[in-house]
């Protein structure tokens, strides 16, 4: 995203940019808020998520190193529409709106990269919103694992996924209730789909798993 600023901008960025450090669960920024500058993640995994009228968390997105969040609401002018808190521990670097206008007005390539972020973000909410109107929960269950495997990335192995979500968190992925997704991950396991250890799951048959999530014909 900042490869194309120049070196004097990327002078004005480290001088203007303040970075925090936040604990598992530590709030970053709340749903309502107005925001004051555009988040990047350092290291360390993001969720950002909404509360519906139940009460219950709907996780809206997963971001993780290198990752820009809060950018919606700076650059429409308008309050978040959802909150970030970090999964686990992580360092945020955050620069400040005044600084990320003069770059946006400045630098036609950096405009022109927020623009393509911005619609491939909202690509991904009409892809989501459609799959959560439309597929049944075990639908979305393998799709959110397929998700999980893309954001967290596996181990040496190829299958196991470096998931730290619980299967709260998991339900709230996939817009389900928390006994429900665990029904649905044990039956993944005894079709041999999955193997569960604790948080962990690993893909033992990546093509059923695609094909239980609908995403090929």
């Amino acid at each position: 995203m900042f490869c194309d600023l120049l070196d004097k901008e990327i002078e004005q960025i480290n001088v203007n940019k303040f970075c925090n450090r936040y604990k598992k669960g530590q709030i970053i920024f709340s749903e309502g808020n107005h925001p004051n500058g555009l988040y990047c993640i350092n290291y360390g995994k993001i969720k950002l998520y909404k509360i519906g009228f139940d009460g219950k968390e709907q996780i809206v997105r997963l971001a993780k190193d290198g990752d820009l969040v809060g950018y919606r609401a700076l650059i429409s002018g308008e309050r978040y529409t959802a909150t970030a808190s970090a999964l686990d521990d992580s360092v945020l670097c955050s620069i400040p709106r005044d600084t990320f206008f003069q770059l946006l007005n400045g630098n036609h390539s950096f405009s022109a990269k927020m623009i393509k972020l911005l619609t491939v973000d909202l690509r991904s909410a009409e892809d989501k919103m459609v799959s959560m109107a439309n597929k049944p929960v075990k639908e979305r269950l393998a799709e959110g694992i397929l998700l999980l495997k893309e954001y967290f990335g596996t181990d040496k192995d190829g299958a196991t996924i470096k998931s730290i979500l619980t299967r709260e968190e998991i339900a709230n992925l996939v817009g389900t209730a928390t006994e429900t997704a665990i029904r649905l991950l044990s039956e993944l396991k005894q079709e041999k789909i999955i193997e569960l250890n604790g948080k962990s799951i690993k893909i033992l048959n990546l093509k059923n798993l695609i094909h239980t999530a609908n995403l090929i014909d």
